[in-house]
């Protein structure tokens, strides 16, 4: 089981819904390439904060919160 609180929330503006999905990600420019920084995200908004972080070339895993061991 992961390591995040139970009341964990959704990392979306204005969401207050449990967060499901750990996002893994990085900014190569200017984190090291073992950084690694995490947005959490419900299942409505997991395709949406995904996409941010993908385009910018950031995102590095998406993990179900359950298996997350950040």
């Amino acid at each position: 089981m992961g390591n995040t609180a139970p009341d964990t929330h959704c990392s979306r503006r204005d969401c207050r819904a449990a967060a499901d999905w750990a996002l893994v990600w990085n900014n190569p420019k200017i984190h090291t390439p073992d950084r690694r920084k995490v947005w959490v995200a419900c299942d409505e908004h997991r395709e949406y904060l995904a996409n941010f972080l993908d385009m910018r070339g950031f995102l590095r895993e998406t993990v179900p919160m359950a298996e997350f061991e950040g």
